[in-house]
């Protein structure tokens, strides 16, 4: 077991799946926040690609992905990847008042109930994009049956997911509602800001999550593009998620 008052190593290790292959929609946008934010806090660390990597994952609530490897410690997912940072005080949110990190920590439980779900119902939930899209990315490391066993196996735990947050009853058009209703809340908190990010000029974990689904949403072609046209309707985040990758990743894929 690893040390927490240790200093972050040069080693630490994000695992996802194969980007350009397998990883879908939800984990894709996990693991895009994950990176942004160990940025944002300038710690270093190397992306190692893995068929399993979801069966790596100690764990998690929505997508078990990314899993981080530092110093002793694995851990997996955006929040407790971002907790284990703020346990090390190493954390980018510690300039933040109290009310502040309060109500940022309601829009990224916002944010992850609305987005994430989102993500997994397109992926999962309408048909065109489960036969085009994401069976083919899920089963494509593994060979047959075990690729059509793994398929089962993975919409089963998303539609389980989704109907313990009560949204298997809805319909796309209520799904891209809740996306919009998210993004006007967003958008909100944006126009109060005084800098570039939601809280002024310096960003916080809130910033990196915001990126990661903007990212996903924008950079992956999809037969039913509904979400990302909900998305880009926002110009303020757009705009803002478009300033995170420019200034963490040094590109516009977006």
């Amino acid at each position: 077991m690893g040390n927490m008052n240790e200093p972050w190593p040069n080693d630490a290790v994000l695992y996802q799946p194969f980007e350009d292959e397998q990883i879908l929609l939800a984990e894709k946008a996990s693991c895009s926040a994950v990176k942004a934010y160990l940025r944002m806090c300038n710690l270093p660390y190397d992306v190692q690609f893995r068929a399993n990597a979801e069966f790596m994952s100690p764990g998690g609530q929505m997508t078990k992905l990314p899993v981080l490897k530092v110093s002793g410690f694995v851990l997996a997912e955006f929040e407790p990847i971002v907790n284990f940072v703020e346990q090390r005080s190493e954390s980018i949110s510690r300039w933040m008042m109290e009310d502040e990190k309060t109500e940022m920590r309601s829009f990224i439980c916002l944010i992850e109930n609305t987005f994430t779900l989102a993500e997994m119902y397109c992926s999962f939930m309408l048909k065109g994009v489960y036969d085009e899209v994401t069976a083919p990315r899920n089963g494509c490391v593994f060979p047959w049956p075990l690729n059509k066993i793994q398929n089962l196996s993975k919409r089963h735990q998303a539609e389980k997911m989704l109907k313990i947050y009560q949204w298997t009853d809805m319909n796309f058009d209520d799904v891209l509602e809740k996306v919009s209703t998210c993004c006007r809340y967003l958008e909100m908190k944006l126009e109060e800001s005084f800098g570039p990010y939601f809280y002024g000029e310096r960003p916080c974990e809130l910033d990196a999550l915001v990126f990661g689904h903007l990212s996903s949403i924008l950079t992956t072609n999809l037969p039913n593009n509904g979400i990302a046209q909900t998305v880009g309707q926002f110009k303020l985040l757009m705009q803002a998620a478009r300033f995170v990758e420019y200034k963490y990743f040094q590109k516009k894929s977006f």
